[in-house]
């Protein structure tokens, strides 16, 4: 019965779909009664995509394994987070989530839409159409209520599309993939990924709207403004959970690897990068229009071919899904997005082509535009790393691997110029800078960073690309704060105090104070990664029970092995103490261990970390037995800046979002 109400409720998705593509772009022209006519397809929309995500959660809480995709994805005894987190953990969950997220940015589109709204009728129209590609998908090569016909002793195996067919039920289910149900952030991670990436439908939506609209000027661009930073914000936060998330249960000593999956989310979030820097300028200049709808075409083709990647079996990646059916669905869906929206923009090419040049490289204008080429080759280049493997395999057979050492030789000196770039944009004037301002402006913020440069080298620091970014990262607060510290005396002149002073600035300008809040954790993360890759240290030792061993500066002490028996998993680990450089004081104990769960042969390295203000004590299982294990022990320092300039990063655009909604009320209510 599930699988036939979930069944339908994807088809009443469809339809309404379908509908709201029809009757979007009809009033593509005027907007006539777009209001009315949107109302119910958007509903239609909507309700489908909960209902199908609803009886699919319904399905997996009551152990409906009838179901194909339940029996194969959860168990009896997956612990309730997880099991809940199997609604969107394999392929045909996830796509239905992605469906369903679709569905709810059309609905707030269409909260949005006014009288006679043309661009957003048509914005509604596009948005409709991509809902189309993803329920149809779901009702054809990826339906998650395909009917179990033939059970396995344990999970389904054969099964039927037709939500009528005579279903069985196995006895159990196989339970989630066993890396998805080691850590709770399995649980965050994949949807905030995917609403970063479904918030890029909105803006380019909205763009192909305006270029069918035949219309140039900003008007796409403030409608999507708010839509493109809230994805962004998702999508920062997403990227920064997934690394937290390989920190703490992969293993791999780290939080990136430049795994192609991860590549593959990273590339977005570079373009949307750039569009939204890019887009400051047409905002305040009218400049870069071309520019902005080729990078936020770009943008989303990418959350597309991310999903392709992760989804069509061509990479090979701890975590990437199975090959299926729905990978030439999707290679399809892109090539029709890239070659339609392009073509699209060429036959519009001379309306927004006609924006005012930019007068001088040495202004806001051409920094701005060295932020945008600098994040276009960053990305350029993990796509090329990433698809690199999958192209010689293609052309020759024999697949070449891209590892680590390519994407730093890349990524280094784009990363020192980009944070150089970071650092000066805010001071620069627009159209001409005067030299001599500009290095009034920088004269403190440069010493200030040449000074904390000095210091790192003076306690011992001899890493040169680590100083260079710890000096850079250092500049772009410098600069921050002089910025602010001016601001404020100029305003505190007028008699209120500097606290006072500092509110009304931010309030006056929450996108801009917004973006330097991002900017400072982008420093703060550019120093974490720096130090934690430059200055990290690995041991690796051999211990039997009772022994004591001095590893850098501490002292790891082998109190034993140990085993239990959780509802879905057996762990299998051992205590270890971590005592100071004398082995006299204990400063904590750690247990890694590894994890053996029922549908897995290979067991799950799970690596415990003791953090302190300076540094990460990280240890992992290597090799040996239970009695003389062998473990590494990695030293990483400041490993806690680059979660916290994660998070400041994605704070600085979420107050951006915020502040600007504030600011608008402010003035309606005035």
């Amino acid at each position: 019965m599930i699988a036939l109400a979930g069944y339908i409720s994807l088809l009443t998705a469809l339809v309404g779909a379908g509908w709201l593509t029809v009757a979007g772009l009809r009033r593509v022209t005027t907007g006539e009664g777009a209001k009315e006519a949107l109302r119910l397809p958007v509903r239609l929309l909507v309700g489908g995509g909960l209902a199908a995500m609803g009886f699919l959660e319904l399905g997996i809480v009551t152990h409906d394994y009838s179901i194909e995709y339940i029996a194969s994805n959860s168990a009896t005894e997956t612990p309730f987070i997880f099991l809940l987190a199997s609604g969107w953990a394999a392929l045909e969950g996830s796509v239905l989530l992605w469906g369903l997220l679709v569905a709810v940015f059309a609905w707030l589109v269409y909260r949005s839409l006014g009288a006679n709204d043309g661009l957003g009728a048509g914005a509604l129209g596009i948005i409709g159409a991509v809902a189309v590609f993803w329920f149809a998908t779901m009702i054809t090569v990826a339906n998650p209520f395909r009917v179990c016909t033939a059970a396995a002793e344990i999970g389904c195996q054969a099964s039927s599309w037709f939500p009528l067919a005579a279903s069985v039920s196995p006895v159990n289910g196989v339970g989630p993939n066993a890396l998805l149900q080691n850590h709770i952030l399995m649980a965050i991670h994949p949807p905030m990924l995917y609403v970063g990436f479904v918030g890029m439908t909105a803006p380019f939506a909205f763009a192909i709207s305006a270029l069918i609209r035949g219309e140039s000027g900003n008007g796409w661009l403030e409608r999507t403004r708010r839509w493109t930073i809230l994805a962004w914000v998702f999508l920062t936060i997403g990227l920064m959970l997934g690394g937290w998330w390989s920190y703490e249960v992969l293993g791999w000593g780290g939080y990136w690897a430049w795994d192609p999956v991860e590549n593959s989310t990273l590339i977005p979030w570079l373009a949307a990068t750039a569009f939204i820097h890019s887009s400051v300028i047409q905002r305040k200049r009218g400049m870069l229009q071309a520019w902005n709808i080729v990078l936020v075409i770009s943008t989303f083709s990418l959350t597309i071919l991310a999903t392709f990647l992760t989804r069509s079996g061509v990479v090979f990646s701890v975590h990437a899904f199975s090959q299926s059916g729905i990978g030439p669905a999707i290679l399809i869906f892109l090539a029709f997005v890239v070659i339609g929206s392009f073509a699209l923009f060429a036959f519009r090419a001379h309306l927004v082509a006609q924006a005012p040049r930019v007068e001088s490289l040495v202004s806001r204008e051409g920094v701005f535009l060295l932020n945008n080429l600098l994040l276009a080759v960053w990305g350029l280049a993990v796509l090329l790393g990433t698809l690199a493997p999958t192209i010689f395999e293609v052309l020759n057979g024999n697949r070449v691997t891209v590892g680590r050492p390519f994407y730093d030789r890349i990524t280094l000196p784009i990363a020192l110029v980009l944070l150089l770039a970071v650092g000066i944009g805010p001071i620069m004037p627009y159209r001409i800078a005067d030299p001599r301002v500009v290095w009034r402006r920088l004269r403190t913020p440069v010493t200030a960073a040449l000074v904390i440069g000095a210091v790192v080298v003076m306690i011992g620091v001899r890493s040169v690309p680590t100083i260079m970014v710890i000096v850079l990262g250092a500049f772009i607060p410098a600069v921050i704060v002089r910025l602010m510290w001016t601001r404020m005396n100029q305003v505190a002149k007028t008699g209120i105090s500097v606290g006072a002073a500092f509110v009304r600035i931010v309030k006056n300008e929450p996108g801009f104070w917004g973006g330097q809040l991002s900017h400072l954790g982008v420093a703060v993360l550019a120093i974490g990664i720096a130090t934690t890759t430059g200055l990290a240290s690995q041991t690796t030792i051999q211990l039997s029970v009772g022994e004591s061993v001095p590893v850098a500066g501490y002292c790891i002490s082998y109190d034993g092995p140990f085993e239990r028996q959780e509802p879905n998993r057996v762990v299998r680990g051992l205590d270890l103490t971590v005592l100071d450089a004398s082995c006299s004081r204990t400063l904590t104990t750690l247990s890694p261990s590894t994890n053996a769960y029922k549908n897995s042969s290979t067991p799950i390295g799970t690596p415990a970390v003791y953090t302190t203000l300076f540094e990460d004590v990280y240890i992992r299982i290597a090799a040996g037995s239970a009695a003389n294990p062998v473990i590494d022990v990695f030293i990483f320092p400041m490993m806690w800046m680059v979660w916290l300039g994660g998070a400041v990063t994605g704070l600085g655009g979420a107050v951006s979002v915020i502040g600007r909604r504030a600011q608008r009320k402010a003035m309606v209510d005035a």
